[in-house]
């Protein structure tokens, strides 16, 4: 199995805002694979697998120094710090990746984020996901997004930096959208929540919603 490593930077003194991390997440993804560059190979071979499997790991200070030195690509979005690499198998890890950590990627907002523009990628608010988790899902959410989309519609993405928003919707506006025809990602259950749960809907102007 093929997994898509991405590293979040935590420091100690200036942890990112949660909203901003799951956005990086997001966009570093769809930089992969809007891009994929010299690691098209590796991405074809990730994809073509059939699970589009994501693993988050935490890094500060020299861990985060390791990470950037390998190959891939940092996003910086607002108060937050991704690096993306090109994928691997599950079981031969890069060492400076594989001796992060996954757990303690627990990740507040202090501030409040307005209405947003599409793209959107809503959250289930019922399952309580950590930050790493809910990062990995919300780049399965943009990633289903861009599979969506037209040749026009990813151009027209591009142009616009690839930006996307991330909230967690009110349970009954989730549940309308699950149930609209809109790209859903439905969990494999590795890790933290049961098999088959409903952890984003991808809002995207170019799906033509279920009346």
């Amino acid at each position: 199995m093929m997994v898509l490593p991405l590293v979040v930077r935590i420091e100690r003194a200036s942890p990112p805002e949660r909203t901003d991390a799951l956005e990086a997440a997001a966009m570093a993804v769809l930089s992969m694979l809007a891009d994929p560059g010299e690691w098209a190979g590796e991405i074809d071979a990730w994809e073509a697998s059939g699970r589009i499997r994501k693993v988050v790991r935490r890094a500060r200070g020299a861990e985060w120094r390791r990470a950037v030195a390998l190959p891939g690509r940092t996003i910086e979005h607002r108060t937050a710090e991704v690096r993306v690499h090109p994928p691997v198998p599950l079981d031969d890890w890069p060492r400076d990746l594989a001796r992060l950590q996954v757990s303690g990627t627990e990740l507040t907002d202090t501030q409040a984020y307005g209405e947003p523009r599409p793209p959107v990628l809503w959250e289930n608010p019922a399952l309580g996901m950590s930050a790493g988790k809910a990062m990995a899902q919300a780049g399965h959410a943009a990633q289903l997004a861009w599979w969506s989309a037209s040749a026009e519609d990813r151009e027209a993405w591009r142009a616009k930096g690839l930006e996307v928003a991330v909230r967690t919707a009110a349970q009954e506006r989730f549940d309308r959208l699950a149930a609209s025809g809109r790209p859903v990602v439905r969990d494999a259950g590795f890790t933290e929540i049961a098999p088959g749960s409903c952890t984003f809907v991808a809002d995207v102007p170019w799906v033509t919603p279920v009346r």
